[in-house]
């Protein structure tokens, strides 16, 4: 793994790590207090909806990253070697600039959810509009590094598959 996705993969780790560990203690915490005093935490309930999607966001890049996505690959593996390149190049490019394009959209909109405020905790709307719009970002320098990594790469003699230049 490369350093920039040593990074990302560290970066998500901790992302999931910490929202999973928190949205637990919550849900452990709000279920002892109902049953031990028939009452719960008002918050309880909007804290693990805030940080979903950072969970859920943090997820989809670690996937993308891990290769765990669905892909159909059965028409590219029909074309001859040389064009094979080609066309993972454009695709991955392709890829990278329609997740800038959704990064951009996304941060155009933080200024208009930033008003909406979490009923209990008044937290903006914006926080996690922000993980969908970093979740974007990363995704867009995983996409721009698999394209950089597919020019680079050449063709194995044996087989149709393309292998990194060493």
């Amino acid at each position: 793994m490369k350093p920039v996705e040593r990074g990302i993969a560290l970066l998500c780790q901790v992302i999931l790590w910490i929202t999973m560990a928190v949205v637990f203690a919550i849900l452990v915490c709000n279920t002892v207090l109902r049953y031990a005093t028939g009452a719960s935490l008002q918050w309880a309930n909007e804290l693990p909806e805030l940080l979903f999607p950072w969970m859920v966001m943090a997820g989809v890049v670690l996937a993308a990253l891990h290769g765990a996505h669905i892909t159909t690959s059965f028409l590219v593996e029909r074309l001859p070697r040389g064009l094979r390149r080609v066309v993972a190049v454009v695709a991955w490019l392709a890829v990278a600039g329609l997740y800038a394009t959704l990064s951009v959209a996304t941060w155009r909109m933080l200024d208009i959810v930033h008003d909406e405020k979490s009923p209990i905790m008044g937290v903006p709307g914006s926080v996690t509009y922000g993980a969908v719009m970093i979740g974007m970002v990363l995704l867009a320098v995983l996409a721009a590094d698999s394209a950089w990594r597919a020019l680079r790469a050449a063709p194995a003699p044996d087989s149709g598959e393309i292998h990194p230049i060493t």
